[in-house]
């Protein structure tokens, strides 16, 4: 919502080099030939791993990007561009970037190539490769990929940004790679999944990506739901954790939590020590009050160069086993997973300031883990990105323990209706991304220019237009003058006359109707008056008056909103058919964007008629539904999505549901074929909505 122009200025500057193609490629045979046999480890590349890279290798973009889901096999896909680049470009011509020094080695290791963490690589560059990759580039600042890209095109070079938008982000100001990715509406995808065991959870964990609450029944039904009070979930997903680690599988302890960080890490330490695993008779303290001790499974938290590893250095984020802790608070530390080799002794400062147990850890620490199995605690206040991130470390399992309490004070109190469904489906609708300037842009103008905006504005103008009509009315219907007071007062009153404004627009004949309503019955034991003649009013005007051939057609804004009539002020008139045409023209749009296939909501509208007259009311037909789905924010893919709620909606969707068959059944209409009527309820596969 707020931004400033150096923000908006890198992110023009980034957008024009991803739409720049003067940067080095890749003859095409070259591709195939790498893509087309097996790595040093007999993987081959799957087909929509091959097509990416051919979409990079050809572009010549100067930025180009790669996303990839979780389990996509995004590293055995960037090994392949980077061995079919060196051939062209010669030996040490690609170059790896991550925004962490931790993903940098990680990097380094699987691609065999020189690799840095991007703030430090920006300060000691000397020349830049013909291809630099930027894995996890979701987590790369905006400010941070403007100076890499600028200084990658200084040099001719291309520059690859990895990921997936739809993971975590960079705490600064962020949303670029996804800016990029929906600026082209071609991105190179991978679409595959590799890493899980079950073909089901391939499937479902890409639900999980795109807030499909329909993944819910999938992860119960596989068991992989537990639910509870938030002490209650830490011990379970404790016990569950430990159960593999017993059974000798690698498994991780995953929450947003810091205070679950804690207490899972206690408790797990507490048990260690039981068991004997740790030894507890000589220990340091470390910043958060927890200790540490030989055996004790334990993280770094600062990179520091000077602290050597073998070949490598003290990183931010990588895992140790205490071998020993030594009289001056001092820690030696080995690799976790290495039986020998690559120790270091931690100074005794550092190690009481940098140093945290290691058992239990953040979604930010899990991102580029892979295990067999994860264990996930997950509550209210955790976002989509965080939750999709560690449901999609385990390879076997990945089971979630929500809690259903709300022990956290930043939020509010715990519903007594809680369920683990009802915190997943919290979950998955709360995006934590950040957006883009551009895109925050883009989305605003597209809120503010919605059926859903624009019908709410014409909805509120026109009970103000029409007020002091209304009131006459129901002066005039018969009612006693209190009676007609109470009824103008009342909360029911706005409701009333929203439905006397569908009647008229339904061509009913209100200044007649009313009246007849009134004399219907009395009103000696009304609490609200307006309330029962709101009733009575519905009721009686369910359908569009007439009937057969000589029903009216009603008067309705993009097949929905009724529109409103009478005497009013020529401001108000003015202001009410802006809308009325704002309204009209966005309906127009969805449906022409409808037809051209750019959005992707919803099959099950049928194919367009070839006939002329029946084409075009099929697209009458098509646009109420469009309008419905824009004016309640739909995106389910279901035509019309879920169960309407309130009185309002529910009366929409029985008109785009009416819409939606009448769609369905000109959608069989074969000019071609003389005699053929439409069908009602017949479906072809149609358009994306």
């Amino acid at each position: 919502m707020f931004s400033s122009e150096l923000l908006l200025a890198a992110e023009n500057r980034l957008l024009e080099r991803v739409r720049t193609t003067t940067g080095p490629t890749v003859p095409l045979a070259t591709v195939e030939r790498i893509t087309g046999r097996p790595d040093r480890g007999g993987r081959t590349l799957g087909p929509d791993q091959a097509g990416a890279l051919a979409k990079i290798a050809l572009s010549g973009r100067m930025v180009d990007v790669l996303v990839g889901p979780a389990g996509a096999g995004k590293t055995t896909a960037m090994n392949a561009l980077r061995r079919a680049w060196e051939i062209e470009h010669g030996a040490g011509s690609v170059v790896g970037l991550a925004p962490s020094a931790v993903a940098a080695q990680v990097l380094a290791d699987d691609l065999a190539i020189a690799t840095e963490n991007t703030a430090k690589w920006l300060d000691t560059h000397d020349r830049t490769g013909q291809l630099v990759i930027v894995d996890e580039a979701s987590l790369a600042g905006t400010l941070s990929l403007d100076r890499i890209t600028a200084l990658a095109a200084g040099a001719g070079a291309k520059v690859l940004l990895v990921g997936d938008y739809a993971q975590l982000q960079s705490p600064t100001a962020a949303g670029a790679f996804a800016l990029f990715v929906h600026d082209r509406g071609d991105a190179p995808e991978l679409v595959s999944l590799h890493r899980f065991t079950h073909a089901w959870e391939k499937a479902a964990s890409l639900g999980l990506r795109h807030g499909d609450l329909a993944v819910i029944d999938t992860y119960a039904g596989h068991g992989r739901l537990r639910e509870g009070e938030t002490e209650e979930m830490q011990e379970a997903a404790y016990q569950g954790w430990r159960a593999d680690i017993l059974a000798s599988r690698s498994s991780i302890l995953v929450t947003d939590s810091g205070e679950s960080v804690l207490a899972l890490n206690q408790r797990a330490r507490a048990e260690l020590i039981l068991d004997g695993t740790v030894n507890a008779r000589r220990e340091v303290e470390l910043h958060d009050g927890t200790r540490a001790a030989a055996g004790d499974t334990v993280i770094t938290r600062k990179n520091d160069r000077r602290l050597r590893s073998g070949r490598s250095w003290v990183r931010n984020g990588n895992r140790w086993t205490v071998t020993a802790v030594r009289d001056d608070g001092s820690l030696t530390l080995r690799p976790q997973g290495r039986r020998w080799g690559g120790s270091v002794v931690i100074p005794a400062d550092y190690a009481a300031t940098n140093v945290e147990l290691g058992y239990a850890v953040t979604a930010i620490r899990a991102e580029g883990v892979t295990v067999d199995t994860s264990h996930v605690l997950a509550g209210t206040g955790t976002t989509r990105e965080n939750f999709y991130v560690a449901m999609t470390r385990g390879a076997e399992t990945n089971t979630a323990y929500l809690s259903t309490d709300c022990p956290d004070a930043a939020h509010e109190g715990p519903r007594s209706d809680a369920t683990g469904r009802t915190v997943m489906a919290g979950i998955l609708g709360h995006v934590g991304a950040e957006l883009s300037a551009h895109e925050t842009m883009t989305a605003e103008q597209d809120a503010w220019g919605s059926i859903a905006q624009l019908a709410a504005e014409y909805e509120t103008l026109a009970a103000a237009a029409q007020h002091d009509r209304w009131a006459l009315l129901v002066r005039g219907s018969g009612l006693s003058d209190d009676e007609a007071d109470d009824a103008i007062a009342s909360p029911a009153f706005g409701a009333l006359t929203a439905e006397l404004r569908r009647a008229e627009a339904n061509q009913h004949d209100i200044e007649t109707l009313l009246p007849r309503l009134v004399r219907a019955h009395g009103f000696g034991d009304a609490d609200d008056i307006a309330a029962v003649l709101h009733y009575r009013l519905t009721r009686a005007t369910a359908r569009p008056a007439g009937s057969g051939r000589a029903r009216k057609t009603p008067r309705l804004i993009a097949g929905l909103i009724p529109e409103a009539t009478g005497t009013m002020t020529r401001e108000m008139r003015q202001a009410l058919n802006e809308r009325r045409d704002l309204i009209e023209a966005r309906a127009t749009a969805l449906l022409a964007s409808a037809l051209a296939g750019a959005e992707s909501r919803t099959t099950g509208l049928g194919t367009p008629p070839k006939g002329s007259k029946e084409a075009a009311e099929w697209q009458r037909a098509v646009r109420v539904v469009v309008a419905y789905r824009d004016r309640y924010g739909i995106t389910d893919p279901d035509p019309l999505g879920s169960a309407p709620e309130g009185d309002a909606q529910k009366i929409d969707a029985a008109r785009a549901r009416v819409a939606l068959n009448r769609a369905r059944g000109f959608s069989n209409v074969d000019s071609g074929e003389p005699g053929r009527t439409p069908q009602s309820g017949a479906q072809r596969a149609g358009p994306v909505l």
